[in-house]
């Protein structure tokens, strides 16, 4: 190290001058090498088994705020789909960057000598690991969202059998609905989610458990396929006519069942009826081009397929406010099991999703 020759060079050429300079050069080297480890910090870690990059994060005290750098600072050691690989060190983002570190010496907040309280909340729903939640902005403030994972109850949706496990539809759209609604809430957001598990909340990992316990908000979920769909519109519009907001948008989130040959990119379907025929195209125009723009992003050159059309779908025709149908993935596909398999594929899909209401919401104004 330059440390070492400098002082060695700085002590003399005489060895008695080095041994009675010995307790002062062990000291200031000892203070150098403290210098180093606060100056070049090297915050790594290992992930657990079946973590994907958002619940690593989490774990770290890091949030979806910080996935491009973290992908950008670990790009050669990231499995398919931004995987993570066991036994392997991946570099943590910084907490705080000099860029806000300049922000906020440029610009003094008022009453800067006294600490910002965090707004947090909870919703069980989200279960115990996810139930608080912080409040990071009001990018959402005064809109209202009724989220709708497809299927539930005695309706289990679309099954694919992966690896020896049974994946039923209304598992994985009911942990990307929840995803979905906390993302929302954080950004200071009315949101009612319409289908519930109160055992179930956000769940990390691959294969997610079956069950029957789903409800309507509280009330059972019909067998017969058009009342449990029209139990799921007289809700929406219920909870619709009460609600203060202007800005009111459903989505129903379903995950589609093909031939096993047949890779899906998000596709979108809005409304056709008169009253919400612009808007709700617009909305799912805008969710297209918004993960056309991620997957450039994140897979360059892949290109996206996802396309948005009307279909005349019973939630659709009955739902009064702006809505949206969306089928994120073929169940059966190889490759887009890996969509809403992964944790932190189904956390970017919320991501995704949020961003795509966000520019919805601002361009509504």
């Amino acid at each position: 190290m330059p440390y070492f020759y400098f002082f060695i060079v700085s002590l003399g050429k005489s060895k008695v001058k080095i041994f009675m300079n010995l307790k002062l050069v062990l000291f200031i080297l000892a203070a150098l090498l403290a210098a180093d480890i606060a100056i070049y910090p090297q915050d790594r870690d290992k992930p657990r088994e079946g973590e994907g990059v958002y619940a690593f994060l989490r774990r770290n005290n890091r949030n979806e705020k910080h996935f491009d750098e973290f992908i950008r600072l670990n790009k050669n050691k990231l499995g398919r789909g931004n995987s993570l690989l066991q036994g392997f060190y991946y570099t943590l983002p910084p907490l705080e960057t000099d860029s806000s570190a300049v922000k906020s010496s440029e610009k003094p907040e008022k009453n800067s000598g006294q600490k910002s309280e965090k707004r947090t909340s909870r919703e069980p729903l989200f279960g115990p690991k996810y139930e608080e939640y912080e409040i990071v902005d009001d990018a959402l403030k005064g809109a209202c969202f009724f989220l709708v994972s497809g299927h539930g109850g005695p309706d289990s949706g679309a099954i694919a059998l992966v690896d020896g496990h049974s994946l039923h539809e209304d598992e994985y759209a009911y942990d990307i609905v929840l995803r979905l609604a906390r993302n929302l809430l954080q950004h200071g957001a009315t949101v009612h989610i319409l289908i519930q598990d109160k055992k179930d909340g956000i769940r990390d990992g691959l294969y997610l458990d079956n069950s029957k316990r789903e409800t309507c908000m509280g009330k059972e979920i019909p067998l017969n396929q058009k009342k449990r769909l029209e139990q799921r519109a007289d809700k929406i519009n219920s909870l619709s006519s009460k609600a203060k907001e202007k800005y009111k948008r459903a989505i129903f989130i379903h995950l589609d069942s093909r031939s096993k040959k047949q890779q899906l990119d998000v596709f979108f379907y809005h409304q056709s009826k008169d009253s919400n025929l612009i808007e709700s195209k617009n909305l799912a125009e805008t969710m297209r081009k918004t993960f056309a723009s991620h997957y450039d992003k994140h897979q360059p050159g892949r290109g996206f397929s996802g396309t948005v059309s009307s279909r005349s779908l019973l939630v659709l025709k009955n739902t009064k406010p702006v809505s949206i149908f969306v089928e994120l993935a073929n169940m059966q596909n190889k490759a887009d099991q890996r969509r809403y398999i992964l944790e932190n594929n189904r956390q970017a899909l919320a991501n995704w999703l949020t961003t795509g209401f966000i520019k919805d919401f601002n361009s509504s104004k």
